[in-house]
């Protein structure tokens, strides 16, 4: 499992100084923790963390030498700068089930010929103990053919006994519609088409 290095962060320090010299901030929340602990880690090794980890990543997190097993809670982004400003973590308890996402995955997009594949859902939320923990649900769209649907019941993260899934599982992850070429030419055609 991943290990990233996090110090104490004093809140006399503003989170804009910190960032302007080279740090996320961030807390650390959990049962077993009294409040939060405010964190700062280094940009670099936050950046080397996001290529491999997303929101819902299970990390362990070395704050001066204490480790946490830790849920990657929430990420903020600064759209401007185009930089991660603050990451939420939230310690895991073994006995204690955690609110997570999972990110969903779709594979095989070119082997959809015949329609138009839509991507409906991007995550999956669920509740689950931390060794059962997902991060990533696979979704193979290759056989997918016009009126095709893919629902959250069909995902193999609905089927694990040990997940409660909180997404609607009716709810469409991903279905493959006609394509629609008959597009009238002028408003006056579009107008006899309804008037039809």
């Amino acid at each position: 499992m991943t290990t990233l290095k996090a110090e104490k962060r004093s809140m006399d320090v503003k989170a804009k100084r910190l960032r302007r010299e080279g740090y996320v901030t961030g807390n650390v929340f959990g049962k077993k923790i009294q409040g939060s602990i405010p964190v700062k880690m280094e940009k670099k090794d936050v950046d080397r963390l996001l290529k491999t980890e997303t929101k819902g990543g299970q990390i362990m997190l070395d704050v001066e030498g204490e480790v946490y097993d830790v849920l990657i809670k929430e990420v903020d982004y600064d759209a401007m700068a185009n930089q991660v400003v603050e990451i939420d973590f939230q310690a895991l308890v073994s006995n204690e089930k955690v609110h997570s996402v999972a990110e969903i995955i779709f594979e095989n997009h070119d082997k959809v010929e015949a329609g138009v594949l839509q991507e409906v859902l991007k995550e999956v939320s669920y509740r689950a103990l931390p060794a059962a923990l997902v991060e990533k649900v696979k979704v193979d769209v290759g056989e997918m053919e016009i009126g095709d649907t893919i629902r959250v019941k069909d995902l193999s993260i609905a089927k694990d006994k040990d997940i409660d899934i909180l997404t609607d599982l009716e709810a469409v992850v991903a279905t493959v519609t006609a394509v629609h070429n008959n597009v009238p030419e002028t408003d006056e055609e579009a107008d006899a088409e309804e008037a039809k």
